[in-house]
């Protein structure tokens, strides 16, 4: 990540606060700034940051979009994101609905692009694709790198950024979230001048791309008026190309996605079984999918992140599948906790493996498959499935189906049998 000073806004030193107007006047209410949230929220170690007054013109527009996306189904198995209040409203349509008191909110980006390899670019046979949001790594106090989650990493942020507005303004209500709150980050980081949100539903910075964490602190202070953030223009245009390269056509038109077709929803949030139609299109990917992303050009010209807390592990970009094939529970343990990967949990990432396997074209995989299938037969095997309900009958389509693929493919042009 840059020098969060070089970003500071115009006219206002590294690390200072500067009371409002309306403070400095003796206002017993002081307005709360964009420069005073983008400062802060640099000194914090993000990227970037914009500030919104709530509720936002858009409101209305963002929340009936976000009801058709439910009403849709293509929210899938994520139930959590069609929860409803006692009053039958869609808790995440409006900030408003779970946090009647909040006034502002401010929106934090933290870059993750990397100088590695893009998910499009040519790999050895037999290597699989992670996601690269999830590579992220830091050093712990002896030196050692661990795998570390962008989850606790921006909370902590966040929350500093909260305790030095705390010291500013005193006490106020406020909430920090990471992707794990009732609200649409997106949504709010469009409203409060982040960027646009592109034809693949991705936060596009028209400086920093859409390799981005976003973070949402929303808080009770009011927003000076003045400080208003002018929304950034759709900058698409005609470009189609994620569109074109879905492989699951989870892009069902500009702008709209069917998370159910989605390879990051099949293999992260979904448990059951896979139409054998999305598991051919799921390539190699082993856990979330970085394509619309990879082909954005956007991101051909976006600064490279320096971030200790979230610097990539080497060995999980292009990882080789007969790597994570070996790995049992307690090895998927060790090396994922902390991880965003564990979230697929053991069993849904053998089940990823076993697809991707069956889309290497490689022969020589017949024997691992096979004895997966055994295992799965044998009843005094499954704890090797146990960690997540109907994890076994996920498993066994995907062993099945990938080795009726291998099984009629050429020997000739797998790499041999």
């Amino acid at each position: 990540m840059s020098n969060p000073a070089s970003h500071s806004a115009p006219g206002l030193p590294h690390g200072s606060l500067p009371l409002s107007s309306a403070s400095a006047s003796g206002s017993s209410a002081p307005a709360f700034t964009l420069e005073q949230a983008h400062t802060l929220a640099l000194d914090a170690g993000f990227t970037e940051a914009g500030l919104v007054a709530l509720p936002h013109p858009h409101q209305p527009r963002d929340a009936e979009r976000f009801a058709q996306w439910i009403a849709a189904g293509h929210s899938g198995t994520m139930h959590y994101l069609a929860r409803r209040d006692e009053a039958g409203e869609l808790v995440r349509a409006r900030v408003a609905t779970p946090f009647p008191w909040a006034r502002s909110a401010i929106v934090c980006f933290a870059s993750y692009h990397s100088a590695q390899p893009r998910s499009v670019d040519p790999a050895p046979a037999g290597s699989g694709w992670i996601a690269r949001y999830a590579w992220s790594s830091r050093k712990d106090a002896s030196g050692v790198r661990r795998p570390s989650d962008y989850h606790k990493v921006l909370l902590k942020r966040v929350k500093a950024l909260e305790a030095r507005l705390h010291e500013a303004f005193g006490s106020f209500e406020a909430r920090a979230y990471v992707d794990t709150g009732p609200v649409v980050e997106r949504a709010l980081a469009t409203a409060a001048g982040l960027g646009w949100t592109g034809k693949n539903t991705c936060l596009i910075h028209p400086r920093l791309g859409s390799y981005g964490f976003l973070a949402v602190l929303l808080t009770s202070l009011k927003v000076e008026p003045a400080q208003a953030p002018l929304a950034v223009p759709d900058r698409c245009g005609s470009c189609r190309r994620c569109l074109e390269a879905c492989p699951t056509n989870a892009l069902i038109a500009p702008y709209r996605m069917d998370a159910t077709r989605c390879i990051s929803y099949l293999t992260i949030e979904h448990r059951g079984p896979i139409p054998g139609e999305l598991m051919e299109g799921m390539g190699r990917q082993v856990f979330g999918c970085d394509i619309c992303q990879d082909v954005c050009p956007w991101n051909r010209k976006a600064p490279l992140a320096a971030d200790p807390d979230l610097e990539p592990r080497a060995e999980l970009v292009n990882p080789a599948l007969e790597a994570l094939a070996a790995l049992d529970e307690p090895e998927f343990e060790r090396n994922f906790n902390g991880s965003p990967v564990r979230r697929a949990r053991y069993s849904g990432l053998r089940r990823n493996v076993a697809i991707a396997i069956g889309n290497s074209g490689l022969r020589r995989f017949l024997p691992l498959l096979e004895k997966w299938s055994g295992e799965l037969a044998n009843s005094k095997q499954q704890h090797l499935v146990t960690d997540a309900p109907g994890a076994d009958n996920s498993l066994r389509a995907a062993i099945e189906w990938a080795l009726r693929k291998l099984r009629s493919s050429d020997p000739e042009s797998s790499g041999g049998g």
